[in-house]
């Protein structure tokens, strides 16, 4: 009898798939109004098919923002030639959620994951990073027109076997929108030499593994106009690609005063810390909130074993030295800042620039409490 494997997959996407282009929107909404008002309450949700979007949600700005033109904008700068009917639905924000906010209370009620391994030098699993990699290397190609008939809507899937010692892939899965007039065999040859084995050596993985592109043999419709686009329905190609649970709130158009963001952030920052300082191998961490309630009503720690001081003394450190309230975490990580369109291409988690060119830091990744969780 063959063996079974122990096989793990995780998925991506990338900005020109529907779901994707309705975070960007959203986001870049959120990042106007940031811009020019930093107090900014944001809660856009954006809905697209075929050339038509829906914007809805509440915001609160001194912000002067034409939040249609910014949708024509974002389709534009994703690779789409379209030019999009836009539908506002947008409203201000509620006054008894304000109410709670304002006195800087969490913007509503949840639960909230923050996850890191020593997996990958990302701190991250490493079926997620690596089909990161893939579509944000094959969006990076097309772009410059190196990578021939390529459309800007694209999936990816790595599947993980974990059957031996050293992880190996098992399989490399591409679905890339392309031209209707095109060569096949070229185009999927370009993805296996040019992408697929390259991030394979990237993180000195085999280039054995089975190959699959474009399964269905044709990708031509792509974006909103193959499939309808809905904010917030990528959330474990955002966050861990499954290693880790999820508390169900989607991060994109939210101002950071809504904890489903921030705190999700905070709880990465925390656990990506408390590995990197060598106390544990993996952490998961969950944090909880009430609206508007100051402080979490709860810290859940655990690192699945792996850990050499215990989970009660890191949940303590936590409570010591960290302060978890939306204002706390909001002025820890800096987050009124116009970063967050860009945080829908690549996932959330596990990239140390939100803007690799101007190298604008996400914050939240940073290794600058190592030292606290060392001294436990």
């Amino acid at each position: 009898m063959e063996k079974i494997k122990k096989l793990f997959t995780s998925e991506a996407v990338s900005i020109g798939h529907p779901d994707h282009v309705c975070d960007m929107i959203s986001d870049s909404i959120l990042d106007e109004c940031l811009k020019q008002d930093k107090n900014s309450r944001v809660a856009c949700e954006t809905m697209a098919k075929d050339d038509f979007i829906v914007l809805a949600g509440e915001i609160s700005t001194n912000a002067d923002v034409n939040v249609e033109e910014i949708a024509k904008n974002t389709i534009k700068s994703i690779g789409y030639e379209y030019k999009p009917r836009v539908l506002n639905l947008i409203s201000k924000q509620s006054p008894d959620i304000a109410m709670g906010v304002d006195i800087g209370g969490a913007g509503d009620q949840g639960i909230m994951f923050g996850y890191a391994n020593s997996e990958t030098p990302e701190f991250m699993p490493l079926a997620i990073t690596a089909a990161h990699d893939l579509v944000k290397t094959a969006t990076k190609l097309r772009k410059s027109g190196d990578f021939k008939w390529a459309g800007p809507d694209m999936k990816s899937q790595v599947t993980i076997d974990y059957s031996e010692k050293n992880p190996r892939v098992d399989t490399m899965l591409m679905s890339i929108q392309h031209k209707e007039e095109y060569n096949e065999k070229e185009f999927k040859e370009y993805i296996k030499t040019q992408i697929m084995d390259k991030i394979a050596k990237k993180y000195n993985l085999n280039t054995d593994f089975k190959v699959l592109i474009n399964p269905t043999g044709k990708f031509v419709i792509g974006g909103p106009e193959g499939d309808a686009g809905l904010t917030g329905r990528k959330i474990i190609v955002d966050t861990y690609g499954g290693y880790a649970p999820h508390g169900g709130g989607a991060f994109s158009g939210k101002d950071p005063t809504k904890v489903d963001r921030s705190a999700a952030y905070m709880a990465r920052y925390l656990a990506k810390n408390i590995v990197a300082s060598g106390i544990a191998k993996e952490c998961l961490i969950q944090l909880s909130y009430a609206i508007g309630v100051v402080q979490p009503i709860s810290i859940y720690v655990d690192c699945k074993g792996t850990n050499v001081v215990s989970d009660d003394k890191i949940i303590q450190t936590i409570y010591d030295n960290f302060d978890l309230s939306p204002k706390g975490i909001i002025e820890k990580l800096d987050l009124r800042n116009p970063i967050y369109s860009q945080t829908c291409n690549g996932g959330h988690f596990g990239r140390r620039y939100i803007d690799d060119e101007n190298k604008i830091e996400c914050t939240w990744e940073k290794l600058d409490s190592v030292d606290i969780f060392k001294k436990i």
